[in-house]
């Protein structure tokens, strides 16, 4: 039975809520998660048009210092929420970025509601910017950003890395512009220095790869795109992270987990697998009893992580 738009919504939304235990990892998550910071600056426009979908909330380490490395870690919602940066993994993943010394910055981003592809990556890249150039006012320090995700967020962390230095491309017969003018710091570099992938779709043009459960007529691609994979296959894959390789990349981090039913873990498989072909510093854990978010955030792999991005702070 075909599914409506509206059911279809829904149920990625629940999928979304019920991977996750209480207290939440990703996705749309509701308890306040009490984090030790040194300071913390709320509702920040960093596209400076005063729109929910461009605030970010910034997060400083206890630890006081002059300037702080910047994680930006971005929410997972399959891309329709444009508000969730407060169920931005604060309990986990950011917690455990702040104890280790970064700055972290969790970003709204406009849903496949609100724009089409590529504005999406043109509200990360303008992110990026906005780090740069309010570095000073914020204790940032602009020679190391990384980026990191869940989900969705997963896929645009991964795009902003692997697009990095690059602002256009032609992939078969779409021209995509992929850095935008948002923002008051165009003039700034949207490069990263490294980035995280926790359970991102990274080939759209394969979501296939693996079991996973059925989204009904309109996937989430689909939504995010307005079209159909047979129909233009070049738009899904100039969302796929998968097509911007090349051996330039920054490093990669990978988690994913074995039974996860929303993203298949092929996704993650596939990603490592090309990277790594292409010369690109990567790692990935791939958690044989790891569901979507659930069974992911264990101190183990939060150390991985943080041992990673570390690595490439030293070599920065």
């Amino acid at each position: 039975m075909k599914k409506t738009l509206l059911s279809t919504f829904m149920l990625c939304l629940a999928t979304i809520v019920m991977a996750q235990p209480q207290g939440g990892f990703g996705g749309f998550q509701m308890p306040q998660v009490k984090l030790e910071t040194s300071q913390e600056w709320k509702d920040v426009n960093y596209a400076g048009d005063e729109q929910t979908f461009h605030n970010c909330d910034i997060y400083l380490p206890k630890q006081e210092k002059a300037a702080y490395p910047v994680v930006i870690h971005i929410y997972g919602s399959a891309w329709f929420s444009n508000s969730s940066k407060g169920a931005a993994d604060l309990g986990t993943i950011v917690k455990s970025l702040l104890n280790a010394g970064f700055a972290v910055v969790c970003p709204n981003h406009r849903s496949s509601m609100d724009a089409k592809w590529p504005a999406q990556i043109h509200d990360i890249k303008a992110v990026i910017r906005f780090i740069r150039g309010e570095a000073k006012k914020y204790k940032f320090d602009p020679s190391f950003i990384a980026t990191s995700g869940f989900s969705s967020g997963g896929h645009l962390s991964s795009v902003a890395a692997v697009t990095s230095g690059t602002k256009q491309a032609t992939i078969g017969t779409v021209n995509i512009d992929l850095e935008g003018e948002l923002g008051n710091y165009t003039n700034e570099s949207s490069m990263v220095n490294a980035a995280c992938d926790w359970s991102g779709p990274i080939d759209l043009t394969s979501m296939d790869c693996g079991d996973h459960m059925q989204m009904g007529e309109n996937s989430p691609e689909d939504m995010l795109l307005n079209s159909k994979l047979s129909k233009e296959p070049d738009k899904y894959l100039s969302l796929s992270a998968t097509t911007y390789i090349d051996k330039n990349d920054p490093p990669i981090i990978i988690f994913h987990g074995e039974k996860d039913n929303v993203v298949p873990c092929c996704q993650g498989k596939k990603f490592f697998e090309l990277l790594s072909a292409a010369g690109v510093k990567t790692q990935a854990t791939f958690v044989p009893e790891g569901g979507h978010g659930m069974g992911m955030y264990s101190e183990e792999n939060l150390n991985k992580m943080v041992a990673f991005l570390k690595e490439a702070l030293a070599k920065k």
